[in-house]
């Protein structure tokens, strides 16, 4: 078996009156999270890799297979690039039962062409107990698990999945997230995740790009690029909150569970950071972003206070913002890097310079998980 140089290589223009999509990448598997303000091309991209809309120039390779060439006057239609297409609605057949709209998948596919398996879907996505159901009786989230489902039995090269949570409150966007992970985990099936939301991207990418304007403006590991600062500083807050606040996103492991209090202990590389109850089993691995006002520094260490994340850090760099607030950059022990925003009256009279030794004190309610 011949192994893909890469899952998917996209080098693609697409100009409509007042826009144009211009965008070159390479992405090798996993989950990578399509990212930027409405507008910027994250939906013109995906249709385009679907083949909905043909670009005007350039090359699309799906597992070395050239699905779009305009050179080559190369364009496949949508069902014959093997994709699966999860769209912001469920969009199931409403005179279908779930195990028919999942059987609808199966048959898009030739049998030797298949290699996901339908007990793993059922088991995955825990379909079983729905199979008799029709879709005018489902929840949200149950809809969306479905359509991912029949998404999936089509056995694609790659799966599309356009804010697939959107729809869904909270509760029901906790509920599909353990889902998400377990087909990107034990699937092994490549995903394009389009989001415009911080928590989605912590929780479930492997990658991230950043798209602006139409244009790949940042793109690699999620922790690399959300850290960049003309990442976080760049956009209007408007458009791309939460990530237009300055902020630094660190990998975690589940240590143990405080149940008296309802708490979860992070390792971070032998520092502890006690945030709120998570639904991880220990051994787990979670993404955090810290915000950079939900630091505050202490010159000694404090005594008798109800911040729980007290650790020891270098003061690596200090930048004047404004007329009254000061970004401070700080190194702990372990070489995690990560942000304060403070006042510079309090920068003066702490004497917050660079090389300071000092103490960082985090909020443990200001840790944001995606969880």
């Amino acid at each position: 078996m011949v192994v893909p140089e890469h899952v998917l290589d996209v080098s693609i223009t697409k100009t409509y009156d007042d826009f144009e999509l211009n965008v070159t990448f390479q992405f090798d598997g996993g989950l990578i999270a399509l990212f930027g303000p409405s507008g910027s091309g994250k939906t013109t991209l995906v249709n385009a890799l679907a083949g909905l809309i043909a670009p005007d120039s350039g090359v699309i390779r799906i597992s070395d297979v050239t699905v779009f060439d305009s050179t080559a006057a190369i364009n496949l239609p949508p069902e014959k690039r093997h994709l699966g297409y999860v769209f912001q609605d469920a969009r199931l057949f409403p005179h279908m039962t779930v195990e028919k709209n999942l059987r609808f998948g199966i048959k898009q596919i030739p049998d030797d062409e298949r290699h996901v398996k339908w007990t793993d879907i059922l088991k995955i996505m825990d379909l079983g107990k729905l199979l008799s159901r029709w879709p005018h009786t489902l929840s949200g989230g149950e809809k969306q698990r479905v359509a991912i489902g029949r998404a999936l039995l089509a056995s694609p090269r790659l799966l599309l999945m356009d804010e697939p949570l959107s729809s869904l409150d909270i509760k029901r966007k906790a509920e599909i997230f353990p889902f998400i992970e377990s087909l990107r985990d034990q699937l092994n099936v490549p995903i394009v995740y389009v989001t415009h939301t911080v928590p989605e991207i912590l929780r479930l990418a492997d990658q991230v790009i950043v798209l602006d304007q139409g244009k790949l403006a940042a793109m690699g590991p999620v922790d690399q690029v959300l850290n960049r600062l003309e990442i976080q500083t760049g956009f209007e807050p408007s458009v791309f909150e939460p990530i237009s606040e300055l902020g630094t996103i660190l990998t975690a492991n589940v240590e143990s569970h405080d149940e008296q209090d309802q708490l979860t202990i992070l390792d971070l590389s032998g520092e502890r950071l006690y945030v709120p109850r998570l639904a991880l089993n220990v051994g787990s691995t979670v993404r955090l972003r810290i915000r950079a006002r939900d630091v505050a520094l202490a010159r000694h260490p404090p005594k008798d206070i109800s911040v729980l994340n007290c650790i020891k850090v270098n003061v690596v760099d200090v930048t004047n913002k404004g007329a009254s607030h000061t970004d401070v950059k700080l190194r702990s022990a372990a070489g995690h890097e990560f942000w304060s925003q403070i006042t510079r009256r309090s920068q003066r009279e702490l004497a917050i310079e660079p090389g300071a030794e000092i103490w960082a004190l985090i909020k443990s309610v200001a840790l944001e998980s995606g969880l």
